[in-house]
């Protein structure tokens, strides 16, 4: 059994990684468009054409649309890879981190399924399991944390704007880690926290924490 202190020394020395994702919707079986992932300094941003269609209101949201199998922001081509390509750059930054801690807002039922169903797909899901030491979804932490404020919304977009001051663009996977990094800062979550929330992609379905079941809450 794990002490106190011995959480708090693992998660003091955690590398933490803050992880999105842009997809076509947000139905179950919607597909990654756009992964980011940012660390301290390091970041990765990569985009991936889609095979099934995009829906209207994640390409208004996102301003990403497909054409021609080929992505778009806007009017400008995006340059992409392949989702065996995504995956494999995540698990390579992951790797080069040293078994991080993988943090976003509102993944649990969202964004760590599709990852998950994408890795499987790809027989990847081994390589990335021993990448990472665990997830931990901001959003039902923020609500443990934050319970006794009068917020009137958990979503990220709203957490940033109360708690760092700060406007972004959200739906934009690079800008919406840089925006959770700040927010964590300022968070402070202590380790013992940290510790429940933690789960992994084995575990993700069996946690008690009330959460959303779209990704609604993550703007």
């Amino acid at each position: 059994m794990q002490t106190e202190a011995s959480v708090d020394a693992v998660c003091d020395r955690q590398t933490v990684v803050f992880f999105d994702l842009e997809t076509t919707g947000l139905g179950k079986n919607c597909e990654i468009v756009q992964m980011a992932a940012v660390s301290g300094g390091h970041s990765l941003n990569l985009y991936t054409v889609p095979r099934c269609r995009m829906e209207r209101g994640a390409s208004k949201v996102t301003g990403l649309r497909v054409h021609r199998h080929r992505l778009y922001q806007g009017d400008q081509l995006v340059l992409t890879n392949t989702l065996r390509e995504v995956l494999l750059s995540f698990i390579a930054f992951l790797k080069m981190l040293t078994r991080p801690l993988v943090v976003g807002h509102n993944i649990r039922r969202f964004d760590c399924p599709l990852l998950a169903r994408a890795l499987d797909e790809l027989e990847l899901r081994d390589e990335f399991d021993s990448a990472v030491s665990g997830c931990v979804d901001t959003l039902p932490l923020a609500r443990e944390m934050l319970k006794d404020r009068c917020l009137r919304s958990f979503g990220q977009k709203n957490l940033v704007k109360e708690l760092v001051g700060v406007n972004y663009k959200a739906h934009n996977a690079l800008e919406d880690v840089r925006a959770l990094q700040s927010l964590y800062a300022v968070l402070q979550p202590p380790p013992e926290l940290i510790y429940r929330h933690k789960f992994t992609l084995d575990t993700m379905y069996t946690t008690t924490h009330t959460v959303t079941h779209t990704k609604g809450d993550a703007g």
